[in-house]
């Protein structure tokens, strides 16, 4: 029941928070990344990504029982009792916290703002009229602590590189959102695709427009080889068969788009590591 309610049989998530931290921590590294460091932060993910989910469930504990896809989640059903699952998150993030102390003080001190905002973003539902951006930046968090892991500096392609993933957490993100958006009207809580309205796909293809783009530049600026471009080029493919999925708000099929942004996620890694091996 616990590992339900921290979703590691819904594995995307963890996934989608790993890809970028990774794409950062091979750039940091040039390619040849600390085993420690990777370790510790492949860890790191999954432990927050979990702790994330538990927090994400009590905050919506009112609000998940009155929607179709999440009537069923432990807490909503009532499995698991608040306190349990305010112990279990903290459990979690205790654990994630004594991984990263081997590392160094940057690291450290950075861990502190990513436990704000994996803590406080499913809040932002209530009040927020662009909720998917605040997780963006919780999703984009993982590059500047790779980098500081590898390299103890904060060097400026960190920012470029969280501006890109942040557009890529608003794509899927919303597509996601369309899957939910009947549901959440009628709740009366905001999203990324309320808030575009009816330009909600056309949204979700402009945040995926502006992330390659910036993937684009990020390549020239870190002089990439063939091997990058290619895997941009795959992934905008992959990004307009999403347009295919998303185009008539079918909810199963927005729902199998997010899901597809794995591959997008992989395609990128596979690139950068090709890249620097080549």
């Amino acid at each position: 029941m616990y590992a339900k309610l921290m979703r590691l049989d819904k594995p995307i998530g963890i996934l989608l928070l790993l890809w970028p931290m990774l794409w950062g921590l091979w750039f940091a590294a040039e390619g040849f990344p600390d085993g420690l460091v990777l370790f510790i932060f492949i860890m790191g993910t999954i432990l927050m990504r979990s702790a994330g989910c538990v927090i994400n469930d009590y905050a919506d504990r009112k609000i998940d029982p009155h929607v179709e896809r999440t009537k069923n989640r432990p807490m909503a059903a009532g499995q698991v009792g608040t306190k349990e699952a305010l112990l279990l998150a903290a459990g979690l993030s205790l654990v994630a916290f004594l991984l990263i102390l081997p590392l160094n003080m940057l690291t450290i001190m950075l861990s502190v703002p990513a436990l704000f905002l994996a803590a406080s973003y499913p809040f932002t539902k209530r009040f927020f009229a662009m909720p998917q951006a605040y997780l963006g930046i919780a999703f984009s968090f993982g590059i500047p602590m790779a980098f500081a892991a590898q390299t103890n500096a904060l060097p400026s392609i960190i920012w470029v590189l969280m501006l890109a993933n942040l557009f890529w957490v608003i794509a899927y993100d919303t597509a996601y959102a369309i899957v939910d958006k009947p549901d959440d009207l009628k709740i009366g809580i905001r999203t990324s695709a309320i808030t575009f309205g009816r330009f909600d796909v056309l949204g979700v293809m402009a945040c995926h427009a502006m992330f390659i783009t910036i993937m684009v530049f990020i390549g020239q600026w870190q002089q990439m080889g063939l091997a990058y471009y290619t895997a941009l080029v795959v992934a905008a493919g992959l990004m307009l068969y999403q347009y295919i999925l998303i185009k008539n708000r079918d909810r199963t099929l927005c729902f199998k788009a997010f899901l597809h942004n794995n591959w997008v996620g992989l395609v990128i890694f596979v690139g950068i590591v090709l890249d620097f091996i080549l």
